[in-house]
């Protein structure tokens, strides 16, 4: 039996290729992909063979947003049947080092990521029509009126949602504070929503984009700011030592990390989200206002809970999802994710 694959090969060198697929064997199950979403990692590959010190080394296969159909059950299989549709947890730590005993999976020490080039060989992706995955990455969507598009959302609802929860262990109950958000691309919009679904408010939002902004609205942001166009957009933000409760920096940049220092109230929480190499930062104020600055990293327990928040719409991802193109386009489908001007999300659909 074989499947089509994507698969990179080197900078800007994605193909179209056909592999075998066995059947499942024990605690296995056989996924027809529905829907895989090109996330910002995957773009790097592809449009700078890696990002910092990783580096695509050999032909990897992208992508870890998927969500499936269950179509074949190896032995040994319990809680799943064939026809679940399903998204698929990239994660597969190893339980055994330090960091999975303290439960601290996403720090395992031999972590294995769908579509991720941090080892050699190469940990291969989602983005192919049939894939046989762990029966444990399997969580099952319930609700008929999800598509698969949706559940595939669930790994970068699932990095806000710990993102969520790192905030909280700094800064308690979001509920009632303010809140600042600096980048709205796919994780910045799915913070504003995670960040409305905990009752946080106001909620603001920052980027160089109306199209990513409007969006942000339909997630749920009470102000947006385009910070390329509005001149001193957050001065007034900045007054008495500063107004937010808590920040979601999600872009990585400079000068967004300072204007969100200089936004913030004394002993708020600043949570990095954005990944990017070394950027100066203004200790003089982090170290004066007394500001919690946090960083955080994937996610645990909170991916099977984004699947039960997309599976209910009490989170809607549908405003994010800007166009899905067959995997036999997914080199344009790339080159479309890249423009920011015009696109939030962009998924890859598969052969059912």
């Amino acid at each position: 039996m074989k499947t089509r694959i994507c698969r990179l090969h080197a900078k800007g060198d994605l193909r179209i290729e056909e592999i075998e697929v066995g059947e499942p064997g024990p605690g296995e199950v056989l996924i027809a992909m529905g829907a895989g979403g090109i996330c910002g990692s995957d773009l790097h590959y592809y449009l700078d063979g890696g990002f910092g010190p990783i580096r695509v080394r050999e032909p990897i296969i992208l992508g870890h947003e998927v969500a499936g159909t269950v179509s074949s059950l190896g032995p040994d299989v319990q809680g799943l049947a064939v026809g679940d549709r399903v998204a698929i947890n990239p994660s597969r730590p190893c339980q055994q080092c330090r960091y999975c005993r303290e439960g601290l999976q996403q720090h395992c020490l031999t972590m294995r990521f769908f579509g991720s080039a941090l080892r050699s060989p190469h940990e291969q992706g989602g983005f192919r029509d049939l894939m046989v995955v762990d029966a444990f990455q399997c969580v099952r969507i319930g609700n008929p009126e999800i598509s698969l598009g949706e559940a595939a959302c669930a790994e970068p609802l699932a990095v806000c949602l710990h993102a969520l929860n790192r905030a909280g262990a700094a800064a308690g109950n979001l509920a009632g504070k303010s809140a600042l958000v600096t980048g709205a691309g796919p994780i910045g919009a799915l913070v504003v929503a995670a960040l409305r679904q905990a009752g946080a408010g106001p909620i603001v939002v920052t980027d160089l984009q109306d199209g990513a902004l409007e969006t942000a609205s339909r997630m749920g942001a009470d102000e947006t700011i385009n910070v390329g166009t509005d001149s001193d957009p957050l001065d007034a933000y900045g007054a008495g030592k500063g107004t937010f409760d808590i920040v979601f920096e999600c872009s990585a940049a400079g000068p967004a990390i300072r204007a969100a220092i200089a936004a913030i109230r004394p002993q708020g929480t600043l949570v990095e989200v954005g990944v990017a190499g070394d950027v100066a930062v203004p200790l003089n104020l982090l170290v004066g206002k007394e500001i919690a600055f946090v960083g955080t990293h994937r996610f645990v327990g909170e991916y099977a809970e984004a699947v039960r928040l997309i599976d209910t719409r009490r989170i809607d991802v549908r405003p994010i999802i800007s166009a899905t193109l067959d995997l036999e386009e997914a080199a344009a489908a790339f080159e479309m994710a890249a423009d920011r001007t015009r696109f939030t999300k962009v998924q890859l659909s598969f052969a059912t």
